[in-house]
C-alpha cells in the first residue's frame, strides 16, 4: 500500500517490577500504557529535506537526510538518532514533514522518549515500504538513543511500547528475547502512579554509572567463574564469595541486580495465583533495593512510598523507571484512591512546597497506526 501520508502512536509504559535489570540480560515486567506519543509524517516530495515540529514544546528542526549530527541537548536527538539507525539498517528514506505530540509526562519515569522513538520509527516503515518488522524497528529505536542521545538503555523501553497488548503484562526475558504475555487483572486493586515532578537531572549520567559499576562487578567476578557473561549469570553464593574482590559500591549494585530478577520471577508466581499481597511486598521490596543498593531514588520518592507503609488499603509501591525523580507505582484498593491521593498531595505540598500529579493509568496496545 502506497502511502502518502500516515499518523501512528506508541504509547508510554510502566513497569511493575524489574528495575536496571535490562542491561544486565535479566527479566523485566513492563506494560504499555494509555499515554501515547502520536506522530503525523507525510512525504513532501523532496529527495532528503525532512522538517519536524515538536506540538508540546512548539519548535521547528529541519536537516538533510546526508547530513546531520548529534546537538548538545533536546528532542531534535530522538528523531535524527531513528533515522540514523533505519540509515543503517539500509532503509531509503525521502523527505518528510513531521510533526508529533502526545500525553506521556516528560521525566515522569514513563519513558516517553520511547514512545517517541517507535511512533517515528513504526512510521517511517509504514509510510515509506521499508520492510523492517517490529524486532528490528525495537532495536532501530534502542540504538537511537545509544548512539545520539547518549543514554545506554536497555531494551526494556522500547520493546514495551513497541509489543504492548492491552490488559496484559509482559514477562521479558532481556537476553534471549523471549516474552510471555500474563493476564492483568487486579479486580478491587487498581496501579496508580504519583510523580513527583521532579526532573531527573541526573538520571542520563547516572544511568549510565550503573551500567559501568555493573559491568566491573562482572569482570572482577568472572575471573573466579568461568562463563559469566552479564549479572544475570551471576548468583547471591557468587557474589558473596566475591565480597573482598569487590568495591563495596559496586558489591551492592550486584547485589540488586539479583535479587531484583528473582523478584520478576516471582511477581509472576504471585500473578499467576492472583496472590496480589505476596506481588505488593516484592514491589516494596524492590524499593528498597533500589534506595539502598542502586541508588537511584530521591528524597520525593522515598517520601511517598513512606507515606503508604501504615495503610492496609495499599498493597505495595515502589520508584518506578530510571530514578531520581519520576514516579512512584502504587497498588492501591480502588475505593481508596481518592482518599489516598488528598492525603498525599497534602503532605507533599507540606514537605516540598509543590503538588504531586496523580495517574490512573490502563493497560493497552503497543505501536500501531491511527486511522483518519
Amino acid at each position: 500500500m502506497t502511502r502518502k501520508s500516515i499518523i501512528t502512536q506508541s504509547p508510554g509504559r510502566i513497569n511493575l517490577i524489574g528495575e536496571h535489570t535490562d542491561y544486565n540480560d535479566g527479566f523485566v515486567l513492563p506494560a504499555a500504557i494509555n499515554k501515547k506519543a502520536i506522530f503525523r509524517l507525510t512525504k513532501n516530495g523532496t529527495d532528503k529535506d525532512i522538517n519536524i515540529y515538536s506540538e508540546n514544546i512548539g519548535n521547528h528542526f529541519s536537516f538533510e537526510l546526508d547530513n546531520f549530527n548529534p546537538i548538545e541537548n533536546g528532542w531534535e536527538n530522538y528523531v535524527m538518532g531513528v533515522i540514523n539507525e533505519l540509515q543503517k539498517f539500509g532503509a531509503k528514506l525521502k523527505g518528510f514533514d513531521g510533526q508529533f505530540g502526545g500525553d506521556v509526562p516528560i521525566g515522569s519515569g514513563m519513558s516517553s522518549s520511547a514512545a517517541l522513538e517507535c511512533s517515528l520509527s513504526f512510521g517511517l516503515n509504514e509510510l515509506f515500504d521499508l520492510g523492517l518488522n517490529k524486532w528490528q524497528l525495537i532495536k532501530v529505536s534502542q540504538m537511537a538513543e545509544h548512539n545520539f542521545v547518549g543514554v545506554k538503555c536497555g531494551i526494556m523501553d522500547q520493546f514495551t511500547s513497541m509489543m504492548g497488548k492491552k490488559n496484559h503484562v509482559m514477562l521479558l526475558d532481556c537476553r534471549s528475547l523471549e516474552y510471555q504475555y500474563f493476564p492483568f487483572d487486579l479486580g478491587e486493586y487498581q496501579l496508580l502512579l504519583l510523580n513527583t515532578n521532579v526532573s531527573h537531572e541526573l538520571a542520563s549520567t547516572e544511568y549510565n554509572t550503573r551500567r559501568e559499576e555493573c559491568e566491573l562487578g562482572v569482570k572482577i567476578i568472572k575471573n573466579k567463574f568461568l562463563g559469566i557473561k552479564k549479572l544475570r549469570d551471576v548468583t547471591l553464593e557468587m557474589l558473596q564469595q566475591n565480597i573482598n574482590k569487590l568495591p563495596e559500591k559496586v558489591f551492592k549494585r550486584c547485589r540488586h541486580i539479583i535479587t531484583e530478577n528473582q523478584r520478576v520471577l516471582d511477581a509472576t508466581s504471585a500473578l499467576v495465583k492472583n496472590d496480589f499481597h505476596q506481588l505488593g511486598q516484592l514491589i516494596y521490596q524492590s524499593h528498597i533495593s533500589l534506595q539502598k543498593d542502586y541508588e537511584v531514588s530521591c528524597p520525593e520518592l522515598d517520601f511517598l512510598v513512606n507515606l503508604t507503609l501504615k495503610k492496609k488499603y495499599i498493597l505495595g509501591s515502589r520508584m518506578m523507571g530510571g530514578g531520581f525523580g519520576g514516579c512512584t507505582i502504587n497498588l492501591i484498593d480502588k475505593k481508596q484512591i481518592a482518599k489516598f491521593i488528598e492525603i498525599a498531595d497534602k503532605e507533599y505540598q507540606l514537605e516540598y512546597g509543590k503538588s504531586l500529579t496523580p495517574y490512573l493509568v490502563s493497560i493497552e496496545n503497543g505501536s500501531g497506526i491511527i486511522e483518519k
